[in-house]
């Protein structure tokens, strides 16, 4: 391999070597595609070659395409050109796999002509993910390898599979017993060596059949699991009109589809998203700062956040010290994460034999503040009350070791005044968890003023560790996502104030491509939850708020949501996802009729325009005051948090994409009406008024 290449070509006898080396995960950028399409023309010209053997150093195959290439023009040979060339080759190839085998790189070894793979190989096609859909033959050659039903699966969902299961599929031909995959790969050629077999090439197998009702049930079940999202029925289209064409042809249609997948804002969104996330991650101020050792750690706490903080300690490879008020409640804890891991069991995430060594070896639950001696961290996670959490820090203070990390899980409260309460503020951060915690990937990093900077980089590498997406947050009452909630769900409460029905306001939520509505949400979490958080700010409420006194209602008649099986739906046998309720109707009419209220009738368009302008107008207001340091980072927040839908790439996003001029005129028509609530932030005024866009703040071009 020469310094400018990433692929080499090596031969042993009969058997050429084709290795990427391109770390960390040999991603598909120009250079190596140039330097595989070399590498294939070469197989062709050794007249001592008679199979080739495609493999990577390093940790996986090729793990896809070369995300810094994105948004850039493309630069030739393009993939599809690189898999034909591949698939033409006179002389076999087998190509070698292990790792993640992803996007392109599995359309590359779907151009081979034999695969071979190793224990613990994933491979998919997750096109869908970013707007788009297989670009290099992916529609064409895979449902050919595994049939239609498989294919239309694994595309349109864009989801991995294990190396177990694409044999069963016949995706691969061989699972290798070892797990060097050049060593596998190399006993595959000599099999195929010794058997005279030649190339075998998907391009030229029958395509499957293609049943028409099939694929109108598939398009039937996409339409709803997919919603709002374009790629993936384009993507079932491509699959059945390419099929019954040549391959040539089939090619083609990929090709345009493809084109044109890359012009939709569905998969621009789809693109901010995915560096978004990563971007949250890179903490400029903290470049060159080691975070401290994380190895044990001990949870505060052991309601259901604290059994999810824990159980997802445990299944991230951390020993974990659970501490609870005196054993039975302990006993209850450890009960409670022991079905989580049985769970995660259950749905093929963890194995038992793993499940049971954590819990006999990396898990303990007490009634003793005492073991926390020992841990690196502690994740504070008891009832949402300053008092309360204050105490606990007090105690954490005397017993934790110098150095210790002393993490409050508080959703609303003050860390500072949290941090106050100990004689090393310092060493104090907010983790805030999303429940369950051992399911949801957002964890908002809360940063308070004297927070050191090793403690930032040790919660985002606890963040990593865990599996969560980590998004820094500054203090705020309700940081970044329960902030900008409350926004919105007020915008929410004022709309059914004045005349719109709590089902009116979920169905148009729903349409804009969230899972579920405000009320649909409230009655899932819990309506006493909100009751609280009224009661605790009441005291210091400003008289021309505008309180959703049909929430306090429902409270104070025992209806709290899901588990009671009453809130603003009903919940029963029947109706187990909640029917609305024929008595919010006149529940509703009394309470505005109280208010002087004369209801009237809001569109669907008027309600969606009133919740994302409240959304995205408090986003403006928390980007303003540095409680966010970028804009996407309020999006990671709201698509790992909280429904947002993920196609529409975050409300900053959508709404750099909306034009903020046009909710700026938006918010100054509903101001009309009620100016106290609907202020506009002064940086989402200015950037209306200089043509400027949120995303303009992430990179400090409007900073002054």
């Amino acid at each position: 391999m020469t310094e400018q290449s990433f692929v080499s070509y090596r031969r042993e006898g009969a058997i050429a070597f084709i290795e990427i080396d391109n770390p960390p995960v040999n991603a598909l950028s120009a250079a190596v595609r140039q330097g595989l399409s070399e590498a294939v023309a070469r197989l062709a010209d050794d007249p001592e070659a008679r199979i080739a053997v495609l493999s990577c150093a390093g940790r996986t195959f090729i793990a896809g395409a070369d995300i810094s290439e994105f948004g850039k023009p493309p630069v030739p040979p393009f993939l599809p050109d690189v898999v034909a060339a591949l698939e033409a080759s006179p002389k076999p190839v087998v190509a070698a796999l292990h790792g993640t085998v992803l996007g392109g790189g599995l359309e590359i070894a779907l151009g081979a002509h034999y695969r071979v793979a190793v224990p613990g190989t994933r491979m998919g096609l997750p096109e869908v993910s970013l707007g788009l859909l297989p670009g290099a033959g992916g529609t064409q050659r895979l449902p050919r390898a595994v049939g239609l039903d498989a294919a239309i699966d694994l595309i349109t969902s864009g989801r991995q599979i294990g190396a177990a299961t694409a044999l069963e599929l016949g995706l691969i031909d061989r699972l290798a017993d070892g797990t060097d995959p050049r060593a596998a790969g190399e006993a595959e050629a000599r099999r195929l060596l010794a058997e005279g077999c030649g190339p075998r090439r998907l391009s030229e197998t029958p395509a499957p059949a293609v049943d028409p009702q099939a694929v109108a049930e598939w398009r039937t079940r996409l339409s709803r699991s997919a919603r709002g999202q374009v790629a993936p029925l384009r993507a079932l289209d491509t699959i059945a009109t390419g099929l019954g064409l040549p391959f040539a042809e089939g090619m083609g249609l990929e090709r345009r589809a493809f084109l044109d997948l890359m012009q939709t804002p569905e998969r621009a969104a789809l693109i901010h998203a995915f560096f978004a996330e990563r971007r949250a991650a890179q903490q400029d101020d903290l470049a060159g700062v080691a975070p401290r050792t994380i190895g044990r750690i001990g949870v505060v706490g052991g309601g259901t956040m604290g059994q999810g903080i824990a159980a997802a300690a445990l299944t991230a490879g951390l020993d974990v010290t659970l501490v609870e008020r005196d054993d039975t409640a302990a006993d209850k804890a450890a009960g409670g994460i022991r079905g989580m891991l049985d769970g995660a069991v259950k749905r093929g995430k963890l194995a038992a034999d793993a499940s049971e060594r954590m819990l006999a070896q990396a898990f303990r639950a007490v009634s003793s503040h005492d073991p926390l001696a020992e841990v690196d961290l502690v994740i504070e996670a008891v009832f949402e009350s300053l008092d309360v959490k204050q105490q606990v820090f007090r105690t954490l203070d005397r017993v934790c070791r110098p150095g210790a990390v002393l993490a409050t899980n508080t959703s609303y409260l003050d860390v500072n005044l949290i941090a106050a309460a100990t004689a090393r503020p310092r060493d104090v951060i907010g983790l805030h968890f999303f429940s369950p915690a051992n399911v949801m990937r957002l964890l908002e990093i809360v940063v308070a003023d004297r927070t050191a900077p090793d403690v930032v980089a040790t919660a985002f590498a606890l963040a990593r560790k865990m599996g969560k997406v980590g998004v820094r947050s500054g203090v705020c009452d309700g940081f970044i996502g329960n902030r900008m909630m409350l926004a919105y769900r007020t915008a929410a409460d004022h709309m059914v104030l004045d005349g719109a029905s709590p089902y009116e306001v979920d169905k148009a939520v729903v349409a804009l491509g969230f899972p579920m509505g405000p009320y649909q949400v409230g009655d899932l979490a819990g309506l006493d939850i909100g009751y609280a958080t009224r009661q605790r700010k009441a005291p210091t409420r400003d008289a021309r708020e505008r309180v959703p006194v049909f929430a306090d209602r429902l409270v104070e008649s025992g209806r709290l949501g899901r588990k009671t099986g009453r809130g603003y739906y009903i919940y029963d046998q029947d109706s187990p996802q909640g029917r609305p309720d024929p008595e919010m109707d006149d529940l509703l009419a009394g309470i505005r009729s109280d208010l002087g209220i004369a209801p009237r009738r809001f569109s669907a368009e008027e309600i969606q325009s009133r919740y994302m302008a409240a959304m995205v107008n408090e986003g403006a207001r928390i980007l303003d005051e540095s409680i966010a340091a970028r804009a996407s980072d309020i999006d990671v927040v709201l698509l790992h948090g909280y429904g947002f839908p993920r196609w529409k790439g975050g409300p900053m996003h959508w709404a750099d994409t909306q034009g903020l001029d046009r909710i700026a005129a938006d918010i100054a028509r509903f101001a009309a009406e009620d100016p106290y609530f609907w202020q506009i932030s002064p940086l989402l005024a200015r950037l209306a008024a200089g043509g400027g866009t949120l995303a303009d703040i992430s990179t400090g071009k409007d900073r002054e």
